[in-house]
């Protein structure tokens, strides 16, 4: 495909879904081996499927749009990300390692395009349940789970109080019960990585508070679902997240439904 032409969003994300399935086949291939896991610089894990799957995306993206670049989380963590722009790929290749080292099958492949800061395109791809997430800005968002797909929508609160959506591994009980003071909950559900904006934008959740530290990469392909949904992600003065910022960390976030915050 020529620097000049641009894919037909339809097209584009038919693409990236089948570069997610590729990445994911590779992951699972290394997931029922003995593989090492070793320690990055900021003490998080990477293991032989991480740096896989990221080289065989990173691959796909530049022959699919090669004037586009392409920030990756492992590359980043080696200093070695190029320069955002207005247009850019955002990948996160095995987000969830902590689950994938202890082998919860709750763990992603996510790939998101960025296009003026905001998240227009995005997959999630669940290869170990065999569920895929995928919306477009424009086209919207559907899941695929073994063959069957199906159209996402988020939803207004019930009456009894919005389902919160928390994280399996990394929560913060302390700064979740202060941010929750005065609100209403009607029930919670906890799952791991990016699979929290998948249950907003499903309509099985409809607020996911993150008060933690994250990355760029770990919610843009979530962000961009939930988006095409009808939901959206904003931090805690209500501005809608974006993406391209100096070193690539996000501020605390809600991600919610039809309901808002």
């Amino acid at each position: 495909m020529s620097r000049e032409t641009n894919p037909a969003p339809l097209a584009l994300l038919a693409a990236i879904e089948s570069i997610a399935r590729a990445a994911g086949d590779l992951i699972m291939g290394v997931y029922g081996t003995g593989f090492e896991v070793r320690a990055k610089s900021d003490a998080s894990p990477v293991t032989e499927a991480d740096e896989r799957a990221e080289a065989l995306i990173v691959r796909a993206l530049r022959a699919l749009t090669p004037a586009w670049p392409v920030v990756a989380e492992e590359a980043a963590a080696r200093g070695e990300a190029p320069a955002s722009a207005a247009r850019f790929w955002l990948v996160d290749p095995l987000d969830g390692t902590r689950e994938f080292v202890t082998r919860n099958g709750e763990f992603t492949v996510n790939i998101a395009l960025i296009e003026d800061g905001l998240p227009t395109l995005g997959v999630v791809h669940v290869p170990a349940q065999d569920r895929l997430y995928a919306g477009a800005v424009g086209l919207g968002a559907w899941c695929v789970e073994s063959g069957a797909r199906r159209a996402l929508h988020c939803r207004a609160a019930p009456d009894a109080g919005p389902t919160l959506a928390t994280s399996r591994s990394h929560g913060d009980e302390a700064a979740l019960a202060q941010w929750l003071q005065g609100r209403a909950v009607g029930a919670r559900v906890a799952a791991g990585s990016s699979l929290k904006f998948g249950l907003v934008a499903a309509g099985l959740a409809d607020l996911y508070p993150r008060l933690g530290r994250t990355m760029e990469w770990d919610t843009a392909a979530g962000h961009a679902v939930l988006r095409a949904a009808g939901g959206e992600v904003v931090d805690l003065q209500g501005r809608v997240l974006r993406y391209g910022k100096p070193g690539y960390e996000n501020p605390h976030f809600v991600a919610h439904g039809l309901s808002g915050v």
